[in-house]
């Protein structure tokens, strides 16, 4: 009687622990078909809207999202340079026409013009590659660059190569990654809420750490301030 009744509730617990399973299956190919018609509509032109703006973390998803057949790795590429390149032009730009008005409007700019000229002083045009590598300083530097007597033709030319550089590496990394998931997991799609997940947590890690790596700066900076007004 006791075995009897022990085989039935393991064998209601499997049905149920399957009825999990299978639920699960249809959800997630549910998930995927969904996120694969929405990223055949949407995905470009998001992704071109967000390296105009900012982009590193939504180009390295782009790029595990090419990995997994949802968008095209050189249309990846392709998109991110237009997106990043059209986005610091149009800083430059504005600038070039309107940097006087926007250091009084916006105290943030006018904070950091101080640091940006002593970057563009000490590495010249050539900041005009590295500003979408530069954390913090992204929008304003191309926004300084118009007002100083950069060439618009020379920084057109480093933003391109700088654009074309930071799309390749950005959209390789997403790539790379589920290329590396690849080797371990046997089915990648299977598991892609989790690897989303995954790289999600690792690129909010490395926000958080440069956060907090500026903040550690800005107040070492506070106390070499006091320390010097002290001794003054």
């Amino acid at each position: 009687m006791v075995t009897t009744l022990s085989v039935n509730v393991v064998l209601l617990f499997w049905q149920y622990i399957s009825g999990l399973r299978e639920l699960s299956l249809t959800l997630g190919g549910t998930l995927q078909q969904f996120l694969k018609d929405y990223l055949e509509i949407h995905g470009y032109w998001v992704l071109f809207l967000w390296t105009f703006l900012e982009g590193e973390a939504g180009l390295i998803l782009a790029g595990f999202l090419a990995f997994q057949g949802y968008l095209n790795i050189f249309g990846v590429i392709a998109t991110a340079l237009a997106g990043s390149f059209c986005g610091d032009q149009f800083y430059f730009y504005l600038g070039r026409w309107q940097g006087k008005r926007l250091l009084k409007a916006f105290t943030a700019i006018a904070k950091k013009f101080r640091k940006a000229l002593k970057l563009i002083e000490k590495y010249g045009s050539f900041v005009a590659f590295i500003s979408r590598y530069t954390y913090g300083f992204r929008i304003i530097l191309p926004i300084i660059l118009g007002m100083t007597n950069l060439s618009a033709m020379k920084f057109c030319w480093l933003n391109l190569l700088s654009a074309l550089s930071w799309s390749i590496i950005f959209s390789l990394v997403g790539f790379l990654f589920g290329k590396s998931a690849s080797l371990f997991v046997e089915d990648v799609s299977r598991y892609e809420p989790y690897l989303m997940l995954t790289l999600i947590t690792l690129i909010s890690c490395m926000w958080l750490f440069h956060f907090v790596h500026a903040r550690w700066r800005r107040r070492l900076a506070r106390k070499r301030l006091k320390r010097m007004k002290a001794i003054k």
